[in-house]
């Protein structure tokens, strides 16, 4: 078992990883058509295993900023996915996820946000400017119309979501329960681009 510490915050670990599967399954289940997916922080992978599951998406991008993570894909974490790495639409982008966002106007059909713990407990206070009003409106400029933005979080955030609510349509949260000993279940945001 491997666990990801950043900043003396615990962020995820290879023991459950049915949350971060559920981020990108959820947003695909929004748009039966994605062709290009965004996911947002490769934590310990899940996210991306359940991605090259789906055999009609033509591109998946996963932006890290952390290049020691990158390395333990091709070390620690190789059994875990090292397969997926090699899948041919899967392309690694060494890079700060919002600079990305920013770059992209238009290019995603979906994009899956997972990084921190949420917009709530971030690891910096750097990071925070992901989960406001500019990020937010980064986030939603790189969809395409229709698109479907997916975040997710380890506990329930209200204000978040009111907050998507101004930029996205059929706003809703998905809980999934966590075996870990805590009560608050971790959520999947999704919303619709407008236009």
């Amino acid at each position: 078992q491997f666990e990801i510490v950043s900043n003396g915050v615990f962020l995820m670990d290879t023991r459950d990883g049915r949350s971060e599967q559920a981020l990108v399954a959820e947003a695909l289940l929004e748009h039966a058509a994605a062709r290009r997916l965004l996911i947002g922080g490769l934590g310990v992978g899940f996210s991306l295993l359940e991605a090259v599951a789906h055999r009609d998406l033509e591109r998946i991008v996963v932006v890290e900023i952390e290049p020691s993570l990158l390395r333990w894909h091709t070390t620690h974490l190789a059994h875990l996915t090292g397969q997926a790495l090699a899948d041919p639409r899967v392309e690694l982008v060494l890079a700060d996820v919002r600079e990305h966002l920013e770059a992209s106007a238009g290019a995603y059909d979906v994009v899956c946000l997972d990084v921190d713990n949420g917009p709530d407990w971030t690891v910096t206070e750097d990071n925070t400017g992901l989960y406001g009003f500019d990020g937010t409106r980064s986030a939603v400029a790189a969809l395409a119309p229709g698109g479907v933005l997916a975040v997710w979080s380890a506990n329930r955030a209200p204000a978040y979501a009111e907050l998507l609510t101004r930029y996205l349509d059929d706003v809703r949260a998905v809980e999934v329960a966590v075996r870990l000993p805590r009560a608050e279940p971790d959520v999947v945001y999704l919303g619709r681009r407008r236009g």
